[in-house]
């Protein structure tokens, strides 16, 4: 009989009765639902047969109707976990809950991050579930706080390993009578001496491999923990069997396996020490960026200067800075002008000349000046609290380059104890028949040269330096796909006002009286524009008085049309003219000769009657020139997209290197020239700072957000390059291919080692001990590749 399910879930976008009509009826036309969706709540009560459909049907259903479906976010720390089947099994057990939106489970950084539907499922309930599979779990610690609990993890992991390697070195030593048959004393080869220094080992050291394989067979899963349970296990037990029959016969020489079983729990204990040691030292960006954080700040209370700890500081305190000190949270200078150290956040070495009315970044650096700053975001909300969370999220994440190995991991383990068995069959009936200790031996190598903790370490290690890297010069990836993502771009679109160039234009000609400038800024200064604003700050160094405007309308590509006085006032170019039958002839050799040097010319017109023109002019940055021949260099096509008419864009273009130019491009066009760059097989970025083109950065392969643009185009891009700096541009290109080429080195060796590995242990040639020092070897090197990264020159 089918089961019918009833679950509730939160609705966004609706915005009148139409709107949950509408969501209603579809899904009450879906097959086996009955739903009801109330306006008021903002919730959907479904009740849907399991047999006809699912809840991703019915989420589905809703997101395509254009409205969003309520979910939460948690990021949880998970212990327990020993290889890449670990996190596998988490990942899928997850991903198949109900109410679970997505999880992604990270073996590197060890944490999930899982996407939930609050009114189904909540935190408690997924840690739970993790719980349940034998793992722990707990709520996402701040950095500071994993970094205690990973040193305090390689702590107790060394002081195992140093008292594993204390027992099994006697044992080690019996191997040399085995291999060169070298004197020692007679104790080290009593079955009964041996017996008592392997088994702490066994059980007390390794009990963490019986206490993971139980757990994750109990389950249905199977990790590294079972492979090493059972090749250890296997050695350990066979030695005992052989002890054991030395009981009243002393003459009898048993085959001890003792020294087997102990040396591979220390070296895979070594292995794994070694492997944590070096993870930890992944995680050092974050530390860094932490570290940048004032810890005080002093602030004027009830006309008293104060210090208190930063966590104390509350919007809207006013914080006096001296010079030479952190600047402890973002803000706006109050009093005094100084220049402040952004290095540490945007990557531009040289100060930047700070005044009265200007934002400051809190963790920069007040170099000479005395100020008061007025705090305006504190805690989370920081610009480096945001920096911090990026990075989190970007190495948490996974790089579709990881799947194929998430993929193999998953089915990995029961493959490798498939062919350990097979080994032994064939050994003992076909190889060397009747020789069980051979047999034994040659099953319990392949079972431990297999492991595939360096493939499931490859990809995510790379993930977590690389972004790592990237944040410390001021490059900001919101994801391991969009650093993955980045290496196959082939064309470069560049924005121009506000990214090539500075954003900060002036006015350089006017060719008008006093009175139509005042007209002219009283109307420029209702536009948030650039080129208002420079309008407006020439007209106010003139000493002209500003009136105030009757009416206001701002034509995107156009120009502005406003009413002051009676007064009718178009500022624009030709095409605003055209629209209102003004003819600009006679002005077209002075509008040309401006836009050739680069300057944007506007006519002004009052009362249908020409009485100017006002040029602006945006200045180049100055590492815009070298940035693009660097792009260049890499083979990358770069574009200028403008709203600017043809003779100024391409004067811009020419001082920077640039060939192509997209020019006379409208707002809302932006995103069309985009797809059409695409629908001719390209993979474009698209580099841009203002909220105009938050679109186009959104439908772009990569979107690049220049950093001192607006928070809408950073949230709609996958890139974000701190400070304006274009020549982070180029070094993030370079850090996505140093990176991926890393992975693919990683997952070479990975593969290669496996594949290599499993053939020569089946066929005898490796001892276990030497396969197991193989194994631990195996997943140190991947990590310490990865971590070359740190040393890339970008």
């Amino acid at each position: 009989m089918s089961e019918s399910k009833h679950v509730t879930v939160g609705v966004t976008g609706m915005t009148c009765a139409a709107c949950s009509n509408r969501i209603e009826k579809v899904l009450n036309r879906m097959d086996g639902v009955d739903a009801q969706v109330n306006l008021s709540t903002e919730k959907a009560s479904i009740t849907f047969n399991n047999d006809a459909t699912n809840l991703s049907d019915v989420t589905n259903k809703i997101e395509n109707l254009g409205y969003g479906v309520l979910t939460e976010k948690a990021e949880l720390d998970v212990y327990g976990m020993t290889c890449a089947a670990c996190s596998n099994r988490i990942e899928k057990v997850l991903n198949r809950q109900e109410g679970i939106t997505q999880a992604t489970v990270n073996l590197t950084t060890e944490q999930a991050n899982v996407e939930f539907n609050p009114e189904i499922i909540d935190v408690k309930s997924i840690i739970n579930k993790i719980k349940n599979l034998g793992y722990d779990a707990a709520t996402k610690s701040d950095v500071q706080n994993q970094t205690t609990h990973k040193e305090q993890e390689v702590q107790k992991m060394k002081t195992k390993l140093i008292i594993s390697a204390i027992l099994s070195l006697p044992l080690l030593l019996t191997m040399f009578v085995h291999l060169f048959n070298m004197p020692m004393p007679h104790i080290l080869m009593n079955p009964w001496f041996q017996f008592i220094l392997a088994t702490p080992v066994q059980f007390i050291i390794g009990w963490q491999f019986y206490v993971g394989a139980y757990k994750n067979l109990k389950n249905g899963g199977a990790n590294m923990d079972v492979l090493v349970a059972l090749g250890t296990s296997a050695a350990y037990f066979y030695s005992l069997y052989e002890a054991i029959k030395t009981i009243g016969n002393p003459s009898y020489m048993p085959h001890l396996y003792f020294e087997t079983s102990a040396v591979l729990i220390t070296l895979i204990l070594f292995g794994k020490y070694l492997e944590k040691r070096a993870k930890s030292q992944t995680t050092n960006s974050l530390s860094s960026l932490l570290n940048l954080q004032a810890k005080e700040a002093r602030v004027i209370r009830d006309n008293k200067e104060i210090m208190i700890p930063i966590d104390d500081v509350v919007v809207g305190d006013i914080l006096n800075i001296k010079p030479g000190e952190k600047i402890p949270v973002d803000g706006i200078i109050e009093k005094g002008r100084t220049s402040i150290d952004e290095s540490m956040i945007t990557g531009e070495s040289i100060p930047v000349e700070k005044t009265i009315n200007e934002e400051v970044i809190g963790s920069t650096i007040n170099k000479n000046g005395l100020i008061h700053v007025k705090a305006t975001k504190v805690g989370k909300d920081t610009a480096l609290a945001s920096i911090v969370k990026i990075v989190e999220e970007a190495q948490g994440s996974k790089a579709p380059i990881q799947r194929l190995a998430d993929v193999i991991s998953g089915y990995f383990v029961p493959i490798v104890v498939g062919l350990s068995i097979l080994t032994f069959i064939v050994w003992l009936t076909l190889v060397d028949p009747g020789q069980f200790e051979r047999a034994l031996v040659a099953a319990i190598a392949v079972i431990v040269i297999a492991c595939p903790c360096a493939l499931g370490l490859a990809t995510p290690t790379s993930i977590m330096v690389g972004t790592g890297k990237a944040a410390e010069n001021g490059i900001l990836f919101k994801g391991g796909e969009h650093l993955e993502r980045t290496h196959q771009l082939d064309t470069i679109v560049l924005d121009k006002t506000g990214t090539i160039t500075k954003g900060k234009p002036e006015v350089t000609d006017y060719t008008g009286d006093l009175e139509t400038l005042s007209l002219l800024a009283s109307a420029e200064k209702g536009s948030e524009h650039p080129l208002a604003e420079a309008i407006v700050a020439y007209a106010t160094e003139q000493e002209v008085a500003l009136n105030d405007v009757d009416d206001f309308d701002a034509i995107p590509g156009y120009g502005i049309q406003a009413t002051i006085q009676n007064k009718e006032i178009l500022v624009g170019n030709r095409k605003l003219m055209a629209r209102h039958g003004i003819e600009t002839t006679s002005f077209e050799q002075d509008m040309s000769n401006l836009e050739q040097e680069g300057k944007t010319a506007m006519l002004v017109v009052v009362d249908r009657t020409f009485k100017g023109i006002v040029a602006v002019a945006d200045t180049i940055k100055e590492s815009a020139p070298e940035a693009i021949k660097m792009l260049q260099e890499e083979g990358l096509e770069v574009v200028m997209l403008t709203g600017d008419n043809e003779r100024t864009a391409q004067a811009i273009a020419n001082q920077v290197g640039i060939q192509k130019v997209i020019s006379e491009v409208l707002p809302n066009e932006k995103a069309d020239k985009i797809k059409e760059i695409q629908s001719t097989g390209k993979k474009v970025a698209m580099v841009g700072d203002g909220v105009n083109d938050a679109p186009a950065l959104a439908i772009s392969d990569i979107g690049i957000a220049i950093g001192t643009g607006t928070e809408v185009a950073i949230e709609a891009a996958d890139v974000t390059i701190l400070g304006g700096e274009l020549l982070l541009i180029p070094k993030a290109i370079k850090i996505s291919h140093a990176t991926i080429k890393n992975i693919k080195q990683n997952l070479f060796w990975a593969f290669g080692y496996n594949t290599a590995g499993i053939p020569i242990a089946a066929i005898g040639i490796l001892a276990p001990w030497v396969a197991g020092a193989a194994m631990a070897l195996s997943s140190v090197s991947v990590v310490t590749n990865a971590l070359r990264l740190k040393k890339v020159k970008l």
